[in-house]
């Protein structure tokens, strides 16, 4: 794993492009969602794509910020 400890801010956006921060991740889910409406209008269709989405936005929105701040935390203190 690539060395952190020397990164300031424990805030993980502060380390992505603009096409990974958090309304880019958003608005991506809220065009595939109601795409896959638009597209087929099947509902079990657009309730798996939605579903799909929900899971990625719970970990890569929440899941995922938070163990990159609690490593970065754990970081600074055993420094």
């Amino acid at each position: 794993m690539k060395d952190l400890s020397n990164l300031e801010s424990s805030n993980i956006w502060d380390y992505k492009p603009w096409w990974c921060q958090p309304w880019s991740i958003l608005s991506t889910g809220i065009v595939l969602s109601v795409g896959s409406w638009l597209i087929f209008h099947i509902v079990w269709i657009t309730f798996i794509m939605t579903t799909l989405v929900t899971i990625w936005w719970v970990y890569f929105l929440i899941m995922y910020p938070r163990m990159f701040t609690q490593y970065m935390e754990s970081q600074k203190i055993q420094k």
